[in-house]
């Protein structure tokens, strides 16, 4: 059979050869920015004041970033790259950064999306693992302090507990509040001075300390765009809160909770379906730094006990009156966390608007607040807060109290302490 390829069909061939394969070192030149896997330092401009954090960047299949508080390691799975574009959505929160990038470094914004003008400027460099200059962390600073927090332009004043550790060449801790704790903190500190930052991909903290004495200091506390408060200590072993389970209560006349709202497909659901089962409920949002740390130990309490009897209903108070938002944002959560158990969208995040919709309570002071119900419907305890996993042994306290008051209302028609 006599060849249908002439000499000027082959030259054409190898031509069209020719252009493809500049074709594709064209396209390699202008390929999207890889970042290079590894620890990062990353800076947030907090109202003129420097933020450090630390985030790891892992490349497989798709880009995974992890942000680092001390222990802590939250998965940010759905950045994208475009060229030298990057758009990195922030785990379960409506935030996210947007920036430019090489394969070394990162210079954007980081935005909380649902409030208006809120961003943040973010540059961020390759292999540096230090968050703040290394020295030899003092243990001037690693003890319990009885805390006083003030925010003047408002008049308002908290009491808090400080716990902070030596950890090699890192100063460690937290503060517990009567409506939560701050979580994982990290940073250092010297003879005289001490600087702790978290950085969660949803709230960004900045506090610093200097010593007055030797068992006094004094501090700033820096959150996000605008809010900052002054705080001084008393170094105090036995520096305690209120007990959280006397802040929060029904009204006198009041023995059970009653409530209609959407669930997440938009159908009423009211309290008196979940009848004849002990019922965990969590006022919660999304948004709700404590209420990530509580849904995930609710999700694995749930996973290991829903066969028990015990059910467990979130009642979300989200950032936008609207319900498709607040649908998707609390749908997002749930998928992300594996939660198995059931939402209803109740309000927004407004302590007072929150109040409204359940007025029988004497009022909603924190997101999250537990309610456990017993099996006749009636309310056994209110827990305002969490206590998350950042405080240590007081967040095993906690899950000792929590399984012991479930306990209870599982054995018991009615529970008693």
């Amino acid at each position: 059979m006599k060849s249908n390829l002439t000499l000027s069909k082959i030259t054409r061939i190898l031509s069209l050869f020719i252009i493809a394969g500049y074709a594709l070192l064209s396209c390699d030149s202008s390929k999207d920015v890889q970042l290079k896997p590894g620890i990062w330092r990353g800076i947030l401009n907090i109202q003129d004041h420097e933020l450090p954090m630390n985030f790891e960047v892992k490349r497989g299949k798709k880009l995974k970033i992890y942000l680092i508080n001390a222990e802590e390691r939250i998965e940010l799975d759905e950045g994208m790259i475009k060229g030298d574009s990057l758009y990195l959505p922030m785990h379960i929160f409506d935030a996210d950064i947007k920036a430019r990038i090489t394969e070394t470094t990162i210079s954007g914004k980081w935005t909380k999306n649902y409030e208006d003008d809120y961003s943040l400027s973010f540059e961020a460099v390759y292999g540096d693992s230090d968050r703040f200059k290394k020295t030899t962390a003092s243990t001037t600073f690693a003890s319990k302090w009885r805390v006083t927090f003030v925010h003047h332009e408002e008049g308002d004043t908290t009491e808090a507990v400080g716990i902070f550790q030596k950890n090699n060449d890192k100063m460690t801790g937290t503060f517990l509040t009567p409506i939560g704790d701050y979580r994982y903190l990290e940073g250092t500190a010297s003879e005289q001075e001490m600087k702790l930052t978290t950085f969660d991909g949803g709230h960004a903290f900045l506090f610093t300390a200097s010593r007055v004495t030797e068992d006094s200091i004094t501090g700033d506390f820096w959150s996000g765009v605008e809010w900052h408060e002054t705080w001084y200590a008393v170094r105090d072993e036995n520096a305690a809160l209120p007990n959280p389970d006397s802040l929060t209560f029904i009204k006198e006349g009041y023995h059970k909770l009653d409530f209609e709202f959407p669930n997440l497909n938009g159908d009423m659901v009211s309290l008196s379906d979940y009848q004849g089962k002990p019922l965990v409920i969590s006022i919660f949002g999304s948004w709700c730094p404590n209420c990530l740390d509580e849904t995930r130990f609710l999700k694995k309490w749930y996973d290991e006990n829903k066969n028990r009897g015990v059910e467990v209903l979130g009642l979300a108070y989200e950032a936008k009156p609207d319900f498709e938002y607040a649908r998707n944002r609390v749908l997002k959560m749930k998928q992300k966390l594996g939660v198995d158990f059931d939402y209803l969208i109740a309000g927004i995040n407004d302590k007072e608007a929150a109040a409204k919709t359940l007025p029988m309570l004497n009022h909603v002071l924190a997101f999250p607040t537990t309610i456990f119900i017993d099996r006749n419907g009636e309310v056994q305890r209110i827990h305002t807060g969490f206590t998350g996993p950042g405080t240590g042994h007081y967040y095993d306290q906690f899950v000792k109290e929590f399984n012991k008051t479930v306990d209870n209302l599982l054995d018991n028609s009615s529970y008693e302490n």
